[in-house]
């Protein structure tokens, strides 16, 4: 049996198709239209929208023929990621990169032949680009999902969609996170860039795409025995300081979820730590010994005044020590020889704290600069309770200080590594004439015949061991023969270079002299 021939368009039905425009609605007014008319006409009834979102409107001689919504992707579809290629967590960051098209709908007595091929071309050629000014990124790839039983899916076939197969019959809700509905859609999907699947499969995205990723919500990836170790570990050391009604939240589980926030890199207070905490699943959120939702069964992620309150309660020193203590049963002791100070002010938190770590990054403590004060003082703090026996202490500029070196050198048994510079005029003249008048040998050898040589060019004390070039025998605290006056920044100075042992490695002491930043260490 032949099949019918398509009729031919009318001379106004080709002039509608012709002069035929594409708007975005951006007004309230058209915004609330837009979903009305989606509210009475569309099979769905509903013109809600999820995340990023775009509406448009297609009109002629300012007429509304048809409206069509955007909005963002849905989360999983087994189809369309194997389409793409990506893995979990490239869907995760990339996700934003795909839209969807949530609703079309040409309106009563507005179907004219071809006119919803002809909306559906005249959006796609615009819609990354509106994207990209709405919302700040561009568009790889769109989907939509078709009804089978009301609908072919001809508009989207006939506008280069391809057809991927059908979901499973889920649909997300906004309470009680999918529900089955057992009326599977077709899925449709099409690219908006060449090769775009490969794109957003690659280890690296194409820069315009790549701002996307820094966007992404941080997210908890721990297990949950890494969770419960952390937990045991804070549970009978952290005292409980609120109320019996709060502990639908115990004070152990919040702190151990916000010390895997801060390690996942949340770090704007309360507000990020509640998103975060929104993150983790029933088995993590169960981990954390949280308690049930008695209407929904299921266990309740803590909001932002929760965080607020355990922030300002709970005691910092103890929870210090317990952390500590939990890295030190992960990690076994600290081997390493560096201790290295540094203090930074907090972008969101509106204090200042100088935290302390090894060379291999384990954190050893770290102390809040009290109200008018300043980084100093609270690193000597901190360095007054660490264990400085046989370590060498790094720090800036800022700490290179006379008391800061003798806490360091002569009270904790310690060697330190500090930056001289330009706004230090006195000390980094000693150190420069230092320098130029006297030779020294980095590696502890006797300086050549014929150079000067005074009290100050012999070895004060012995180098660590731990330090290549250095003598094996622990170094002597002052009191003996290697002690030196105190009050000689010169001569103190000089001792750092000679206790060091730090071999051929660092860079020609002159030459930094001379550019006006010069190490000194002891």
């Amino acid at each position: 049996m032949a099949k019918s021939k398509r009729r031919p368009l009318s001379a106004d039905e080709q002039h509608v198709l012709e002069h035929a425009q594409v708007r975005l609605l951006v007004s309230p007014k058209d915004i609330a239209r837009c979903d009305q008319l989606i509210v009475e006409h569309h099979y769905l009834h509903d013109a809600t929208l999820v995340g990023e979102q775009l509406r448009y409107a297609i009109t002629y001689q300012g007429r509304w023929l048809g409206v069509a919504t955007w909005s963002g992707a849905a989360f999983h579809i087994k189809d369309r990621d194997q389409f793409i290629g990506w893995d979990f967590e490239q869907c995760r960051r990339r996700r934003p990169l795909v839209a969807n098209n949530s609703r079309l709908l040409i309106l009563p007595e507005c179907h004219y032949p071809n006119l919803i091929s002809r909306f559906m071309k005249l959006m796609l050629g615009r819609l990354s680009e509106d994207w990209l000014k709405q919302w700040g990124h561009p568009l790889a790839l769109v989907e939509t999902f078709v009804d089978p039983q009301l609908y072919g899916g001809t508009a989207y076939k006939v506008s280069g969609w391809s057809h991927l197969g059908k979901t499973a019959g889920w649909k997300r809700d906004a309470e009680d996170f999918y529900l089955k509905h057992d009326a599977p859609k077709q899925i449709w999907v099409r690219e908006l860039v060449k090769n775009a699947c490969g794109k957003l499969r690659a280890a690296q995205l194409p820069p315009p795409w790549a701002m996307v990723e820094d966007r992404a919500r941080l997210r908890c990836t721990h297990s949950v025995e890494q969770i419960r170790s952390l937990r045991d570990s804070l549970h009978q050391g952290l005292p409980e300081f609120r109320r019996a009604q709060a502990l639908g939240y115990p004070v152990a589980g919040l702190v151990c979820l916000t010390v895997m926030a801060m390690a996942t890199g949340v770090r704007k207070g309360p507000d990020d730590l509640a998103d975060y905490a929104d993150t983790l699943s029933q088995p993590q959120l169960r981990a954390l010994n949280f308690r049930r939702d008695p209407h929904t069964g299921l266990y309740r992620c803590p909001k932002r005044t929760t965080f607020v309150r355990l922030l300002a309660g709970v005691d910092a020193r103890v929870l210090e020590e317990l952390l500590l203590e939990w890295q030190q049963r992960l990690t076994g002791p600290i081997q390493d020889n560096l201790v290295i100070v540094d203090g930074k002010k907090m972008r969101h938190g509106g204090v200042e704290m100088v935290n302390a770590t090894n060379g291999q990054g384990q954190f050893m403590g770290g102390v809040i600069t009290e109200s008018k004060s300043n980084e100093i003082p609270a690193a000597r703090q901190l360095l007054g309770r660490l264990e400085l026996g046989g370590k060498i202490v790094l720090s800036d500029a800022a700490h290179t200080q006379v008391q800061t070196g003798q806490l360091i050198l002569y009270e904790k048994g310690g060697d330190y590594l500090m930056t001289v510079k330009a706004n230090q005029p006195t000390l980094q003249t000693t150190l420069q004439d230092l320098f130029d008048k006297q030779v020294f040998p980095p590696t502890g050898q006797a300086a050549p015949s014929g150079a000067q040589t005074g009290a100050q060019s012999r070895s004060v004390g012995n180098s660590r061991g731990a330090v290549p070039g250095g003598d094996s025998q622990p170094g002597q605290l002052p009191g003996g023969q290697t002690g030196g006056p105190t009050g000689n920044t010169g001569q103190a100075c000089w001792q750092v270079d000679s206790r060091s042992g730090v071999p051929a490695q660092q860079p020609d002491l002159r030459a930094i002299g001379s550019c006006g930043n010069a190490p000194a260490q002891t």
